[in-house]
């Protein structure tokens, strides 16, 4: 008997110490298997989906299933499929269980829809949450690890932002504030790092400093070969450094950088950064007049261009209608909050009403006034009820009104399109009324009416003379475009074919491409 009683009082003993070793363990654990997670985007984006999935589904806390969400959307987002990216990261719980968030994961969900606007090249949008975001004192303050790489990685969104909209200045400010929150204790530190030393390069590129980023690649690239294991920031990297070589007119040396960073990751699924290298081998081949290896690498582009595009289209269809989701559902909680306060007060107002009635009952043989005065009042609440049932009740002359356009909506919007023309997102060949009318926050009826109206032609039209007037402007003042062939110059400037980019070239110039760019060629040389 006592052995038994032993053996049992070992047994509970175990298992207490058990379970106190999973709860000490629990915590520091899981930061290190996400910073793992995160350290395999940059690996292989199928290892790390792979990877967090099987800690998704063995981990029941709300919070870290978030964060693993997000890093299988990102890297779903580095294979180019950003409509399965938008799908996991819009992957949300009941509301009863994400109002108990944290701050932190409430900042989270934020950044991870900003993240997801960039992917899609809905700058505006994903610029004005970041601002935002960084507007809070609670926020820049904050001296918590996570949420200052955090930080980190939400000014570096913001730099990404600023430099597609062509204001290198404030990306390098950007990227800078971003380095201050960085304390490489761990790999997602470090990788935020060296991301925004290749995003820098760039930008200094921009600002016509070439010696200044070619010095700040030959390092990271130094910092990666060291580490031998990231292959994306490898590729990015050598991407970047190729620039600078095209810049100079070293056509070979560009090339030569741009096929290091491809065989980095040929055997990988980054297609977005492969269909990036396939253009700019493209573009140095056919600044060598290398006709075979041009057609080679352009066919590549245009294939995997090709696939991005329609993923794209997708996902911002998706998104839209997520947003448009979320917004009704908003709606229907509000009203749903608005009913509930409603039956309550209605409830203690009945109350209120039946114990008033009851004591005017009790003391009616002694004072009758009281009934009248009861009955003036419940005439004069029904009365209020009819005058608010009256009020809610929109007019006539309001309905009809509802969907005109405004002088001063007109101006509004003709501002967004003036400050939308500088960003030469309308170079996309995913470019639409739809996408437009995301990217400038604004409903496509209306959209659509203003173009019309104030432009003289429809949305396709004043589409293609912003692309017409871009490339001959380029043409004008790049000499090297002038080396171009007239079906890159379509591809470019994001026309689906040579025949539609000639057609709407010569209605909008009077002359076609060709007879243009010699036009141009003759006034360089006389």
């Amino acid at each position: 008997m006592k052995k038994e009683t032993l053996t049992k009082n070992i047994q509970i003993l175990l298992i207490l110490l058990f379970s106190v070793f999973l709860k000490a363990q629990s915590g520091p654990d899981f930061n290190i298997l996400a910073d793992k997670a995160f350290q395999k985007l940059y690996q292989n984006p199928d290892d790390c989906i792979t990877y967090s999935l099987s800690i998704l589904n063995s981990d029941q806390n709300i919070e870290h299933k978030i964060i693993l969400r997000n890093i299988i959307s990102q890297a779903y987002a580095m294979k180019g499929d950003y409509l399965q990216s938008v799908n996991i990261a819009s992957q949300r719980e009941e509301f009863q269980e994400k109002k108990n968030l944290s701050y932190f994961m409430q900042v989270f969900g934020d950044y991870n829809l900003a993240d997801q606007y960039q992917n899609l090249d809905l700058y505006r949008q994903s610029q004005k949450i970041i601002f935002d975001l960084l507007s809070e004192d609670k926020l820049v303050r904050s001296d918590n690890k996570i949420m200052r790489i955090l930080i980190a990685k939400l000014y570096q969104l913001q730099a990404l932002n600023l430099g597609i909209n062509r204001n290198p200045a404030s990306a390098l400010e950007n990227l800078k504030k971003s380095d201050q929150y960085i304390d490489y204790h761990n790999e997602e530190n470090k990788i935020t790092s060296l991301e925004n030393k290749i995003f820098r390069s760039s930008y200094l590129m921009q600002q016509s400093k070439p010696e200044e980023a070619k010095k700040i690649l030959s390092g990271v690239i130094l910092s990666i070969e060291k580490q031998n294991d990231n292959p994306f920031l490898s590729a990015l990297a050598y991407e970047n450094l190729s620039r600078y070589y095209f810049v100079k007119g070293d056509y070979n040396s560009a090339i030569n950088e741009l096929e290091k960073g491809l065989s980095e990751i040929e055997n990988l699924s980054y297609n977005p950064l492969k269909y990036r290298i396939y253009a700019s081998l493209s573009k140095n081949y056919l600044a060598l007049h290398n006709n075979e290896k041009y057609h080679q690498y352009n066919k590549l582009y245009v294939d995997s261009r090709a696939q991005i595009d329609v993923s794209t289209k997708e996902a911002i269809r998706y998104i839209v209608k997520l947003v448009e989701n979320s917004q009704n559902k908003s709606l229907e909680f509000q009203k749903q909050n608005q009913s509930s306060r409603f039956w309550i007060l209605a409830s203690i107002f009945l109350l209120i009403i039946v114990s008033l009635f009851i004591y005017f009952l009790a003391l009616k043989s002694k004072n009758k006034d009281l009934k009248k005065q009861f009955e003036f009042f419940e005439k004069q609440k029904k009365k209020e009820k009819s005058i608010q049932i009256q009020a809610d009740v929109p007019k006539e002359d309001e309905i009809l009104n509802v969907n005109k356009v405004s002088k001063e909506k007109e101006d509004e919007i003709l501002q967004k399109l003036e400050e939308w023309e500088e960003t030469d997102e309308y170079l996309s060949k995913n470019m639409s009324l739809s996408m437009l009318s995301a990217q400038i926050g604004v409903n496509t009826k209306y959209l659509s009416e203003v173009i019309n109206n104030t432009k003289g032609k429809n949305f396709n039209g004043y589409i293609n003379e912003l692309r017409i007037n871009h490339i001959a402007h380029l043409l004008k003042t790049e000499p090297t475009y002038l080396n171009y062939k007239v079906s890159y110059l379509a591809e470019y400037s994001g026309f689906s074919s040579h025949s539609a980019f000639t057609t709407i070239f010569k209605s909008v110039t009077g002359m076609s491409p060709n007879v243009y760019i010699q036009e141009i060629s003759k006034s360089r040389t006389s």
